[in-house]
């Protein structure tokens, strides 16, 4: 079997409520919290960013599967805020977890689906007997112009999986859906991305998420009963629980994994988050539909079977640890954390 060995999460500290936002820019904020279904996110500290969110993550993953990062044949690291325009993220994650030199690295972007594009990599790697294990992580700290309707949703977090041989979790089937669909972008230079509105929802996540995600079951030959879990991605909470929804699943199937009412649209880290804490909590036997979404555009499926190795080898700490510390920032702070304040150079 060839699947997830080990996982591993992040969630910075800090917290913005939907309201501070709000009370800036004379928004209603129970229109927000009611439009959304979001009631607060995670924000970066000053010094932190996707590269130090990636390293965190990784370092979990590594130490809850307690696998030898000297193992590691292949590293990909998914985001839409590499810290630099020319210069990966991957070889940083690489030196600062132990790893050999003799492995490949390079960073990946799909907006909100590289990370998962990354665990594709890795399963064909691994598969292939090209590399023992793969590490693919989705890491962001996601931007948003003040004032913008994403100053609400954009969030920040990361998370990493380790894929290889004799796993906690299969990965039975994979698939993916992808069009050319510019629902959301950013030009080169520009420091916020812009986005089509209501485009975002018809034809791009919807059209892209529900055709994914009945590829894979058309393929595995099953259907949203066979699921124990279901997870989408995450741009804010009416989303996911729309699509889940219109591909037949029951809120008891996908409710665990929503996470972005409490620390937004982690962007490339939102769908490996939502698998996360559904691994935290998952039992052997247990199986889960995954679908991630990138703008632009483009899903990721996954069939996963959760195996007995679970109980040796859950993350420590567990996302809903983390979720759950938190410090709160005025909107003053936030602002300066996510850089929209500029200090100039005295």
């Amino acid at each position: 079997m060839t699947g997830i060995v080990g996982y591993g999460s992040y969630v910075p500290r800090y917290r913005i409520r939907v309201e501070d936002i709000a009370k800036v820019w004379g928004d209603a904020p129970d229109d927000i919290r009611a439009g959304l279904m979001i009631g607060e996110k995670a924000v970066p500290a000053g010094d932190e960013d996707a590269a130090t969110m990636a390293v965190e993550a990784a370092r979990n993953a590594l130490g809850a599967s307690g696998i030898d990062s000297s193992s590691i044949g292949a590293i990909f690291v998914g985001s839409e805020s590499h810290p630099y325009a020319v210069k990966p993220t991957a070889t940083v994650v690489a030196q600062a977890v132990g790893a050999s030199p003799h492995l490949t690295a390079a960073d990946m972007e799909f907006a909100c689906k590289a990370g998962t594009a990354g665990i594709q990599a890795c399963l064909g790697m691994v598969r292939s007997g090209m590399v023992d294990v793969g590490l693919a992580i989705g890491a962001d700290v996601s931007q948003a112009a003040p004032g913008d309707a994403l100053e609400y949703t954009a969030g920040a977090g990361g998370c990493a999986y380790l894929v290889g041989e004799d796993p906690i979790a299969e990965i039975e089937d994979t698939c993916s859906f992808t069009t050319d669909t510019p629902d959301f972008w950013r030009r080169e230079g520009e420091k916020y991305p812009q986005h089509g509105g209501r485009f975002t929802g018809e034809p791009a996540y919807f059209r892209h998420v529900i055709g994914s995600s009945e590829r894979l079951m058309e393929l595995s030959g099953t259907g949203p009963s066979d699921y124990d879990y279901a997870v989408f991605h995450q741009p804010n909470g009416k989303f996911p629980r729309r699509a889940a929804k219109r591909l037949g699943f029951e809120e008891s199937q996908y409710e665990t994994a929503i996470l972005v009412d409490r620390i937004g649209n982690t962007y490339s880290g939102s769908t490996p988050l939502g698998l996360a804490r559904v691994l935290d909590v998952a039992s052997p036997g247990d199986r889960i539909l995954v679908t991630s979404f990138g703008s632009g555009a483009g899903s990721d499926s996954f069939s996963i079977c959760v195996t007995r190795r679970i109980e040796e080898r859950r993350a420590v700490p567990t996302v809903e640890d983390q979720i759950c510390r938190k410090t709160y920032l005025d909107y003053s702070l936030y602002a300066k954390h996510q850089g929209k304040i500029d200090g100039g150079d005295g």
